[in-house]
């Protein structure tokens, strides 16, 4: 079935305060020097601002608009978490099956997690896996992993914590999730959810697996701030690939669709509840794992619980109950927030690298339902959060490495070789062009020179859009090989870099 296109409404109806919204936007953008956003806001059901600024490609011309893709990262979750909830109405599917019901394959470090890890746990952030854990099989892409890679590398990445105890995000449980649905679905993930999601919905513009960027036209492009300018990285070309980190952060959606796809959740028509039946949609957006709740959380926004559902983040906020979810890939963010009760929310997205503008921009909105008396605004949260990282301890920052020096051959010539980690795979640490050369042999952008920062080494990556650096910690035991631990220079590094979960044993020599 296809639902009515009128159930979009992209026009806006005259109700909002438009020019206090557009102060929030422009300062949001002059703060941050942002390439391009596009934001809708939507209240009692209808949307009542949309705005688009800047371009898809700082300097090229190219406007965005609502009918702009941006990469929605992780917000694709909760597409993913639809579709399986498709599959549950339809019988296909129950939410407490095991795994390895769809899935013979599937392993787990513990057996005992392996034979009581059900679907749902998928979707959680509570299995055991470290914050991130095996996300260097997905990020930076482009990489050769598939998911039958990430299927049978979790069996080799140890805990952080036990089954079901605590909340720590990961994303490769929920590539699992989409190859149950295609097991249990019948077909590829990206086919059923272009079937069972995408054309439902009327999402006429969202992408997944491979496409053609010229015939589907108007796609941002992400940046990365560098020298005071706002710089490409990671352009697309002619031919979109598919990708395996699709059903954790790979789908791509403009503000169009994307008002279409929350005001499903705020208002859904007839037709739409045909789509997703209510205990669906409320198992999906229900509380699960406990999430803790951050000192910032409780002095910006008096929330006293938090949690996870299927896709969803969910907490209390000045009162009200806020349901949303964000998306982070480099040099593009976003968010969507709900407040069902109120059947309000707001959806932007961002082609730059804006983690602080995030979150400045996430709060200044949701602010203007929950506690529009405060008259907190962009400046003031940005000032805030400027403040707080100055009182970071230097501990907590990235060195200085304006001193680092390339290291020679000889002096790393007892621990030049190649070497293996259980779920990354190979990796070489050998002589180049007079210098020491770290190459991943799945993932070629994690390839860059060998420095020494005064008594340690780590690996500058050649690109600028890999981030953090790591350090490299050598040891030769007395007995048993050489082995190379690694970190990332910047604690406060996006955890996907997952550097600490290696363990990286040589396994031979350089040629």
């Amino acid at each position: 079935m296809v639902i009515n296109a009128t159930t979009s409404a992209a026009t806006p109806a005259e109700t909002a305060d438009t020019a206090a919204l557009n102060r929030i936007v422009d300062a949001t953008i002059a703060r941050y020097h942002l390439p391009g956003i596009a934001v809708g806001v939507i209240e009692n059901g209808k949307i009542v601002y949309t705005r688009t600024a800047g371009e898809t490609v700082a300097g090229s011309g190219e406007k965005i608009t609502p009918q702009t893709l941006f990469k929605i990262a992780s917000n694709s979750k909760a597409m993913t978490t639809a579709l399986l909830g498709r599959l549950v109405d339809q019988g296909k599917l129950r939410w407490d099956d095991p795994v390895t019901t769809y899935l013979p394959q599937f392993r787990m470090h513990d057996p005992w997690v392996t034979a009581n890890m059900r679907v749902a746990d998928l979707l959680t952030h509570s299995s055991g896996l470290p914050e991130g854990g095996g996300d260097l099989m997905l990020w930076p892409e482009p990489n050769a992993f598939t998911r039958a890679d990430i299927i049978h590398a979790l069996r080799y990445i140890e805990p952080g914590y036990s089954f079901r105890s605590q909340y720590q995000y990961d994303n490769l449980l929920y590539v699992v999730a989409g190859e149950v649905a295609a097991a249990a679905g019948g077909a590829p993930y990206e086919t059923l959810m272009r079937r069972e999601v995408f054309k439902p919905l009327g999402l006429d513009r969202c992408q997944v697996g491979s496409w053609n960027r010229d015939a589907v036209g108007n796609v941002a492009q992400p940046h990365y701030r560098h020298d005071g300018r706002n710089v490409p990285m990671q352009e697309d070309g002619a031919t979109i690939p598919a990708i395996t980190s699709a059903p954790a952060g790979g789908i791509r959606c403009d503000l169009t669709d994307m008002l279409v796809w929350a005001r499903n959740w705020l208002v859904p028509t007839p037709a739409q509840l045909q789509w997703l039946s209510w205990p669906q949609r409320t198992t999906l957006q229900a509380p699960h794992m406990l999430i803790p709740v951050s000192t910032q959380r409780r002095q910006w926004d008096n929330t006293h619980v938090m949690a996870y559902g299927y896709g969803w983040r969910m907490a209390d906020i000045d009162g009200a109950w806020a349901v949303w979810h964000t998306g982070t890939l480099g040099g593009m963010y976003s968010m969507l927030a709900l407040l069902p009760d109120r059947q309000s929310g707001f959806v932007f997205m961002i082609n730059g690298e804006a983690e602080d503008a995030r979150t400045v921009l996430g709060e200044v909105l949701m602010k203007h339902f929950t506690a529009p008396q405060e008259r907190r605004g962009v400046a003031w949260y940005a000032d805030a959060l400027d403040e707080q990282a100055k009182q970071r301890p230097a501990s907590a920052s990235a060195p200085d490495t304006s001193a680092r020096q390339p290291v020679g051959p000889a002096e790393l010539a007892a621990f030049t070789g190649i070497y293996r980690d259980p779920w990354l795979g190979e990796a070489a640490v050998c002589p180049r062009g007079g210098q020491v050369r770290f190459a991943a042999k799945k993932s070629p952008r994690l390839a860059g020179t060998v420095m020494r920062l005064g008594t340690r080494y780590f690996v500058h990556w050649d690109e600028d859009g890999v981030d953090p650096d790591a350090w490299m910690d050598f040891r030769t035991p007395g007995e048993g090989p050489t082995t190379l631990r690694m970190a990332k220079l910047d604690p406060q590094g996006d955890f996907s870099s997952d550097y600490e979960d290696l363990r990286f044993e040589r396994v031979g020599y350089c040629p």
